[in-house]
Order: structure tokens, then C-alpha cells, then sequence
């Protein structure tokens, strides 16, 4: 049987047929809800998960939008400008923000599979700071 991973909020890799690009995982509901909200732009790419839709609204910049299931094969790609709601997807476990025109330019469409390498925000342990 195969594991599954826990993701973790954090900082990574992620394998497009492009190349690796910075990656920033959205685990917690609370990174999920903040997002791309109040920024400018964003290098290299956001993954929400879980998730299986997202909008734009409050956004300063048009986004694509990339779903994926659990493999992380992607679904579906979508370029949405600000002010959008998107559908949601049944079979989408994790959605790929970045900035728009980067998915392509990385290689990403419809059937591609993507990677985060083990020792990423996947597979690190939750840290408490203790004071």
C-alpha cells in the first residue's frame, strides 16, 4: 500500500518538465486562506492542499491555476484574472497557483505529472518553539 504525505507549510522544489522552481506549500487552513491575498506578485509557485478550488478575489494580479489529484497529475490548467471565482474540481486534491503565463513556460498542462523531492515540505515534522 502506498503512503501518503503529510504536508507541511513550508518552502520547497518542485519538478515541472521545465525544470525546478521555488515552490511554497499552503497546508495549515490558515496559509491556505491568506494565500497570494496582499501581494504583488510571487516567485516560483503556491500549492494549497488540501484544495479543489480557489478565487481570485482581493487579488492584485491575474494567476493560472493548475488542479491536481493526488499524484500529483495535473487535471486541469486555468488562467484567472482578479475578481474570479473558480469551479471546483471533484478529483482534485491540490491546487498549483503562480503567476500568470509561468505554467507555461514551465511545461505544465493538462496529464503532466509533478514532483516534490522527499526532504521537502512533504516530509518534515512539525516544529513547536518553545519559550
Amino acid at each position: 500500500m502506498r503512503r501518503r504525505r503529510r504536508w507541511q507549510d513550508g518552502d520547497g522544489r518542485l519538478g515541472t518538465p521545465g525544470g525546478e522552481v521555488p515552490l511554497r506549500v499552503a497546508a495549515s487552513y490558515r496559509a491556505r486562506t491568506r494565500g497570494l491575498l496582499g501581494r504583488d506578485g510571487v516567485e516560483g509557485a503556491l500549492l494549497l492542499t488540501p484544495a479543489s478550488s480557489v478565487h481570485t478575489v482581493g487579488m492584485r494580479f491575474a494567476i493560472d491555476v493548475a488542479y491536481l489529484d493526488r499524484g500529483l497529475r495535473v487535471l486541469a490548467v486555468r488562467t484567472m484574472p482578479p475578481g474570479r471565482v473558480g469551479r471546483p474540481r471533484l478529483r482534485a486534491r491540490h491546487v498549483l497557483e503562480a503567476e500568470a503565463g509561468a505554467l507555461a513556460a514551465w511545461g505544465v498542462a493538462r496529464g503532466v505529472r509533478l514532483e516534490v523531492p522527499a526532504g521537502g515540505p512533504a516530509d518534515q515534522r512539525r516544529r513547536t518553539d518553545v519559550n
